[in-house]
Parts: C-alpha cells; sequence; structure tokens
C-alpha cells in the first residue's frame, strides 16, 4: 500500500525515509506479522502497558511505536488504524503532539533520566488521551537505570504507554523483558524493499532504473530507511535519472 507523505508544508525538504515514513500499520513493509497483532489490540481496546520491539536497524521499530502511540489518542480509528484525519492524528504527524516522548537511550542511560520519567509519569496527558514514552536504543540503559524502571514500567498510571525499541535484545535485563509484550521486527524482504522504493520514485516524479532500483533494495541488508537514503542519494546524484550504472 502507498503510503502518505508528511503534510507539514516543510515536507519537501525532509529526506525521503522522514517523508514517507508510514503513518498507519497498514502502510508497514514486511512486518505483517506485528502489525495485524496490534492492529487487532486497537481495534479491541487491549493495548498493553508496555512493548519490547526487537530487531535490526531500519525495520520499522520507532515507526510503529509511533503508530501505536497515534492510534491509541485518535479520535476516529479505522479497523485498528489511525485515521491520520482528526486533530490529534494530525498534530502527532506534524510533530507537536506533547504527549509522545521520546528518549534515545545511547545518549540518555543513566538513572537521572529514569527518575525523571518516574517523577513525571504520573502527570494526565496535555492533550490526547493516553501518554506515550518511546525509549530507543533500550538496550543502552545502565543496570542500574533499568532496576529503577522496573516498578514503574510493571505497573505504569492506566493513560501510559511505555514502548522499549532495541537492536540488541540480549543486552536487556530479563526482569525488563518479563514486563513487556515482545514483538520481533525481521528483516525485510528485497523484493518488498524493491516496491516500496519503486512507490516512492513515481510519487516524487522520478526517473530510475528498475534494475537501479533492485540494486539498492539488494545493498540494504534488509533496512528500508538504508534503502530509502541510499535511493535519495542516487537520485539526488543523477540529473538524467538513476540507472544501473550511476
Amino acid at each position: 500500500m502507498t503510503g502518505q507523505a508528511i503534510t507539514d508544508p516543510a515536507s519537501a525538504a525532509l529526506v525521503f525515509y522522514r517523508k514517507w515514513r508510514p503513518s498507519s500499520f497498514s502502510e508497514l513493509v514486511g512486518q505483517e506479522h506485528v502489525s495485524r497483532t496490534l492492529r487487532q489490540s486497537i481495534k479491541q481496546g487491549r493495548v498493553s502497558h508496555s512493548y519490547l520491539f526487537c530487531g535490526p536497524r531500519g525495520s520499522g521499530k520507532t515507526t510503529t511505536a509511533r503508530i501505536i502511540a497515534k492510534a491509541v489518542n485518535c479520535l476516529d480509528p479505522q479497523d485498528g488504524d489511525p485515521c491520520n484525519d482528526c486533530d490529534p492524528c494530525r498534530t502527532i504527524n506534524a510533530g507537536r503532539f506533547m504527549d509522545i516522548i521520546e528518549l534515545d537511550a545511547a545518549s540518555n542511560r543513566g538513572i537521572d533520566e529514569i527518575r525523571d520519567i518516574r517523577e513525571k509519569v504520573n502527570f494526565a496527558p496535555a492533550q490526547g488521551k493516553r501518554k506515550v514514552y518511546i525509549i530507543d536504543e533500550a538496550h543502552m540503559l545502565t543496570e542500574a537505570a533499568s532496576n529503577a524502571f522496573l516498578k514503574t514500567l510493571e505497573e505504569p498510571p492506566p493513560h501510559v504507554i511505555f514502548v522499549l525499541c532495541t537492536t540488541d535484545v540480549h543486552k536487556i535485563l530479563p526482569t525488563i523483558i518479563s514486563r513487556c509484550q515482545r514483538f520481533d521486527f525481521r528483516r525485510i524482504a528485497s523484493e518488498l524493499i524493491y516496491g516500496r522504493l519503486a512507490e516512492i520514485t513515481e510519487a516524487e516524479g522520478v526517473t530510475a532504473d528498475p534494475e537501479a532500483i533492485r540494486l539498492v533494495a539488494r545493498h540494504a541488508a534488509g533496512s528500508l530507511r538504508d534503502a530509502e537514503n541510499l535511493l535519495e542519494q542516487l537520485v539526488v546524484s543523477s540529473t538524467a535519472g538513476a540507472t544501473a550504472s550511476r
């Protein structure tokens, strides 16, 4: 399914992987086992209080976390997907939603950051129905920080959802893993990446040789983000259209 471009006026200046980031579960590429279950949980109102998304880089972990955040705050969900038309959805797509808090654990990995979350987690959402904390590179949290996080992760307030994303689940404490609903993301097949890149080039009005797109898809080694970055480099460097020789 063709993804929708970010609707912010500045989107034309965004790199491909940001401009064409999936905005709903139905647009995720190569992770049907994840999107199917999450859509059902939204439809049935059985959303977990904590998730753990594991898998290689560029497979859609953080994107899926943002879609969850949007779906639980959407005023008119469509078959488990956010509508992308109500005020919360539009605000989230524009990056102005105060109740989605993202933390990069690679650079904010200590106990002070976790204490800050514990102090603020009880505050009611400012704009939506649910407050969603997305913790990227969660395996980088120190052991002390992870232990301090346990109680909050296990029993957060009903308005809070935690989503932990990691490329190295083996470095996460078993006590953290046991408190989350775990989803394992897969490397994306090159044919699926090719299909997505073909959609992007068509939407962008870019001339690209199918063989060049296939080479990019294979070279990306299962990472859609890497493939989109490579495609953009190829497009920018060629004035006469992207071909396999360029």
